[in-house]
């Protein structure tokens, strides 16, 4: 039986209940909620978001992984261990556990998965005086840091940014950070749910009990000699680059514009306005606040119409 060529696929994402969560991914992404919980994630391209167009509608992407394999994924990576990437909206009302990730060498040392976790942030959008945890206060010693994590005294020791849209952050493995009240951002990561947590700001977990903390591997993992830099006002531009990601800002004004693939998927989020991706003879519409996957196999596509796109993709 011959398969359906692949085309461009819109997402419908996997919608994450969250203790710190709230309704700003109904109110500024229109995201539909199915209930009156705090949803705190929006996961607009995963294993889990299922395809909204075409002959696959309906299906999970892992299964369109599965059936397709390099020609969705590229050459470079293994379809066998799922999709690499993960792009996520995220709605912070209140703190976000202060937490870690580590690098892969470190999530194959400690807990045997093949993947770590290296992630960046848009801010899309924050209140006045918005603020995150970004690294810790330069000159922080592991032995301190594991002190003032079990002392309950972390607070003091981290390093605190404000931050507007239209900033980006790069959030390396070992980057200590956790997401203040009042942002929205759109994180892209590599597809890992590695997560090291340190301080939870004596909150419980939506059960009821606190959450679980993970000093031990934690303060191994964590960068504490400098603090990171914020790209303010990013723009039209290169937001960030690294071994698994390549994210661009670009706003369009009506006219046609051709992209070549490279042999890589490319996964397009529109965050302002409309825009008309076409591919494969296939034209979707990708409205403020969905998520499309352009498939590796297909050459080139072009974007039209009036909004702008962040574009995410392996270099």
């Amino acid at each position: 039986m011959t398969q359906t060529p692949l085309y461009p696929l819109l997402m419908n994402p996997a919608l994450h209940v969250k203790v710190w969560g709230g309704r700003r991914l109904a109110t500024l992404m229109g995201k539909p909620l199915p209930t009156a919980e705090p949803y705190g994630e929006s996961w607009e391209v995963h294993d889990t978001a299922t395809v909204a167009n075409g002959p696959l509608a309906g299906k999970t992407l892992v299964a369109v992984l599965k059936q397709y394999g390099h020609d969705l994924v590229g050459a470079k990576n293994d379809p066998a261990v799922g999709f690499p990437l993960l792009v996520k909206f995220l709605d912070a009302t209140d703190w976000l556990s202060v937490q870690v990730h580590p690098n892969d060498a470190q999530a194959q040392q400690y807990d045997g998965e093949p993947r770590g976790k290296t992630e960046a942030w848009y801010v899309l959008a924050g209140e006045p005086g918005s603020k995150l945890v970004y690294g810790m206060q330069a000159g922080t010693s592991k032995e301190e840091m594991a002190a003032a994590i079990r002392e309950n005294r972390l607070e003091p020791l981290l390093n605190y940014v404000e931050v507007q849209p239209g900033d980006a952050l790069f959030v390396s493995p070992g980057t200590v950070h956790a997401l203040g009240p009042g942002l929205v951002i759109y994180e892209i990561q590599q597809s890992s749910d590695l997560t090291y947590r340190l301080y939870d700001w004596g909150r419980l977990g939506l059960d009821g009990k606190p959450r679980a903390m993970h000093i031990d591997k934690g303060t191994a993992v964590s960068i504490t000699e400098y603090a990171p830099t914020v790209l303010r006002g990013a723009g039209n531009r290169v937001l960030v680059e690294c071994e698994y990601f390549r994210t661009t800002t670009r706003a369009f004004t009506g006219d046609a514009v051709e992209f070549p693939t490279n042999g890589a998927f490319h996964l397009l989020t529109v965050i302002e306005g409309a825009l008309i991706v076409e591919a494969a003879g296939v034209s979707i519409t990708v409205q403020h606040g969905q998520s499309a996957v352009i498939p590796a196999a297909l050459t080139t596509y072009t974007v039209s119409g009036t909004g702008k796109l962040l574009t995410s993709w392996q270099p």
